[in-house]
């Protein structure tokens, strides 16, 4: 089911204490307040109470704001409505840092205009201009927090609520009660860029990538050359390439080659350190890097930086929406990549791994975030009812001997085995309901492998091993039912089982050949992992990858996105 997202749903106390007096002797006031024009406090009061309740103000370029109403009206019934942004008529230091920040948001991956940043120099002019009047004040001041409101929230927790995307995200957790936040630590601050900072996740992942947005924000601005000439076939190292020199600049733009002439390569010829420079351009786009020009490298080359720009972008949204703080720190599978990644408690990366997902359209692995509580060795495989429908009785249709040559056998809702060779008429009338169901025995055929790795999770998906070992050596890898293949399971079971310290690398591998059925281990404590879906990620060395979007889910963020505020 879709939520519709209220993201300002915060708990919201009697504010009594925020009654404290809300100017401040700000480092950043460069003139010592003066006295200004007075000002109908009563006419000023009037106004903030009717825009705060209707919870729309025309002034704003997305006027409409009722997931943020009954904050505003909580921070200014604590202030008897008074302008919480302006003193003596003009803008405070706090209220001028804030209206930089929204002019700066872009290189944080969020929209200006969302944040009205192109109408604060006009609203800033009429203030100086009107100090007195009634009406510039109390629009001014409750533009300005509604902004200011709109800005921390999706600096903080992203501007789409994960669960309009059916995403396992728990948002509602991170946050802020925005009144109490903007009266305690905003409004008296005396360096509101740290404030500001601070309400950002605390991921490295996440600092890289912004710092990537901004090379790539500067790179896109710069960058106007036509795209690449087209190839009628792949081709290989020392053929003919009449797009040879644009193809260098190409490459230098974006890093994969050294700046200045490319002295090993003929003109017009396609070999040297152009190859090297396509093969670590290959590296980064989620291509096999055979140093082959095909259309399918051509295609990614030709990728205007604006789109690369947006999955920046879509990247950061996505960080924002995970939890605050993991302890201890997660199992991290990135859909897109089809990497997994384990981080050690200095937030550095501890193990990685080639992955399976899911098929795209009908068997997309879900992303959500759960702890993983137990290990199994040499698991059944319980076979999920649609595959039973949809495989397995087809298969036994056809096939009288079907399970017997794949270890099948068939079973009751208590595990009791039924049969594991001929299948009656009415064996397969009750598995097409559910009645009976099918699993396949341990052993080194089975699909699962020889371990699976729990997290109680919803879509029952979870972590194993595979005899299908041929497929992590393919650039795209995504061929499961929804569940996740790895290439180290046995790796990560020690890396996880570290405080166990019977359970070596080699004592996980006995397990995993010799030792008993459907072996529990558990884990103390449990292990967060985090199923995500990134398109662009930004590794430890500073490098920027990019991905398919395999699953359309950044082109579903955008067109939501592409609406403006109020999202969902």
């Amino acid at each position: 089911m879709i939520s519709v997202r209220c993201r300002a749903a915060f708990s919201v106390p009697i504010l009594t204490l925020f009654s404290i007096a809300l100017g401040c002797h700000s480092q950043l006031s460069p003139t010592p307040p003066q006295a200004g024009p007075t000002v109908d406090e009563e006419a000023v009061a009037g106004q903030l109470r009717t825009i705060a309740a209707a919870g729309t103000l025309a002034d704003l370029i997305f006027p409409n704001f009722p997931d943020y109403s009954q904050q505003v009206q909580a921070l200014y019934q604590s202030v008897n409505y008074a302008p919480v942004w302006i003193r003596d008529g003009q803008a405070k230091p706090q209220a001028l840092a804030v209206i930089t920040a929204f002019q700066s948001s872009r290189q944080k991956g969020l929209n200006p205009e969302d944040y009205d940043a192109s109408r604060w120099p006009q609203r800033l002019a009429a203030l100086k201009n009107s100090p007195g009047d009634a009406s510039t004040v109390a629009h001014f001041d409750a533009a300005l927090t509604v902004s200011v409101m709109r800005y921390i929230s999706d600096l903080h927790m992203g501007r789409v609520n994960p669960k309009h995307f059916k995403v396992g995200l728990d948002v509602d957790q991170k946050k802020y009660d925005l009144p109490q936040f903007l009266a305690q630590k905003l409004l008296v601050a005396s360096n509101v860029p740290e404030v500001l900072n601070g309400v950002e996740p605390p991921y490295y992942g996440y600092q890289r990538t912004e710092l990537a947005l901004q090379t790539y924000l500067a790179l896109a601005d710069k960058d106007h050359s036509p795209p690449l000439p087209d190839v009628q076939k792949t081709l290989a190292p020392g053929d003919a390439y009449p797009g040879a020199e644009a193809l260098a600049q190409r490459l230098q733009l974006v890093g994969d080659l050294p700046q200045g002439p490319v002295t090993d390569a003929k003109p017009g010829i396609y070999e040297g350190a152009l190859v090297d420079g396509v093969k670590h351009f290959q590296t980064r786009h989620g291509l096999g890097a055979d140093g082959r020009l095909s259309k399918d490298t051509l295609v990614q080359l030709n990728t205007p930086l604006s789109v690369r720009v947006q999955q920046l972008d879509d990247a950061l949204e996505r960080w924002r929406w995970l939890p605050a703080d993991f302890s201890p720190l997660p199992v991290a599978v990135n859909i897109p990549e089809f990497v997994l990644r384990v981080f050690s408690p200095d937030h550095r990366i501890a193990m990685r791994m080639n992955v399976v997902v899911g098929k795209a359209v009908r068997n997309e692995t879900p992303v959500f975030a759960q702890d993983m509580k137990y290990i199994i060795f040499r698991p059944y495989w319980n076979v999920p009812l649609s595959i039973t429908r949809g495989e397995i009785i087809p298969a036994l249709e056809k096939d009288g001997g079907y399970l017997a040559k794949k270890d099948f056998e068939v079973t009751d809702q208590s595990g009791n085995i039924v049969t594991s060779g001929a299948v009656s008429a009415d064996v397969l009338a009750q598995l097409r309901s559910g009645k009976l169901l099918v699993r396949q025995r341990p052993g080194p055929s089975n699909s699962l492998g020889l371990i699976k790795f729990i997290f109680p999770n919803e879509h029952n998906v979870y972590l194993h091993s595979t005899p299908a070992q041929s497929l992590f050596s393919q650039s795209r890898r995504d061929f499961s039912h929804g569940c996740i293949r790895l290439e180290k399971p046995a790796e990560l079971a020690a890396w996880l089982l570290q405080d166990q310290p019977k359970w070596t690398l080699d004592a996980v591998k006995a397990a995993m050949q010799s030792g008993p059925d459907n072996q529990q281990v558990n884990l103390t404590p449990p292990i967060p992992v985090v199923i995500i879906y990134l398109t662009a990620l930004v590794e430890e060395n500073g490098e920027v990858y990019f991905f398919n979007d395999i699953y359309g889910h950044d082109q579903t963020l955008n067109a939501v996105l592409a609406k403006g505020p109020p999202y969902p």
